[in-house]
């Protein structure tokens, strides 16, 4: 059987990001010297919502590179990554490509919700942020900060601000408060200035601790 690959799919970049930045560089002196620093360089989306999410799960509470390794053990399992082609994987096989017990148990849920349609991809278009977070996190395996990644990196919504993610804080901390300690409170005082262009703002404090953009 020949081996799955990675689909090549194009990239798509928000066609909001310069009207946000420069929204952000107006109302907030923390933005307007951190947007210059990165160039044109901007959130990207990338790849289908399933293998997006399953990418996700694999990952988690592993070192980068371990989660790179498992995933390609796991490309090439079916012959196409699809919701229906994980279903009619074997558990040993699965296991075998370097998956714990829990994660084949998220990645077959994770199916279960994409191929019965209990997930409504075709119509996230027209839901809210929270509508979207509240059918993600019925599937096994993923939380609301990983459904928040996933509004911001895949679907690429402008006003997500992910309270629950330590670097968003550590960077608010670093940016805005000297290094001293930062509540969720804090943060949502900050964050006031940015809306609605929160993720654009996220990604810009990503930036400042780590300059190389991340890929989801």
């Amino acid at each position: 059987m020949a081996a799955a690959r990675e689909p090549i799919v194009q990239v798509f970049t928000p066609d909001y990001w310069e009207e946000a930045c420069r929204h952000l560089a107006r109302k907030d002196r923390v933005m307007k010297r951190l947007i210059p620093r990165f160039g044109d360089v901007r959130l990207e989306s990338r790849g289908d919502a399933f293998t997006t999410l399953a990418r996700s799960i694999v990952g988690q509470q592993v070192s980068v590179k371990a989660a790179q390794t498992v995933w390609g053990r796991f490309l090439e399992l079916p012959r196409k990554l699809t919701p229906a082609s994980v279903l009619k994987l074997k558990v040993d096989d699965m296991r075998a490509a370097g998956l714990s017990v829990r994660k084949v148990e998220y990645l077959v849920d994770l199916a279960i919700h994409f191929d019965s349609g209990a997930v409504h991809v075709n119509a996230w278009d027209g839901m809210s942020d929270e509508m979207i977070i509240a059918e993600l996190v019925a599937i096994r395996g993923i939380s609301r900060w990983t459904a928040e990644m996933f509004l911001i990196f895949h679907l690429m919504r402008p006003n997500v601000l992910p309270l629950d993610d330590p670097g968003l804080i550590t960077g608010i901390s670093q940016n805005y408060f000297s290094g001293d300690p930062v509540s969720r409170s804090d943060a949502r005082e900050v964050a006031a200035a940015w809306a609605p262009y929160c993720s654009v703002a996220t990604w810009y404090i990503w930036r400042s601790l780590d300059p190389l953009p991340v890929a989801y």
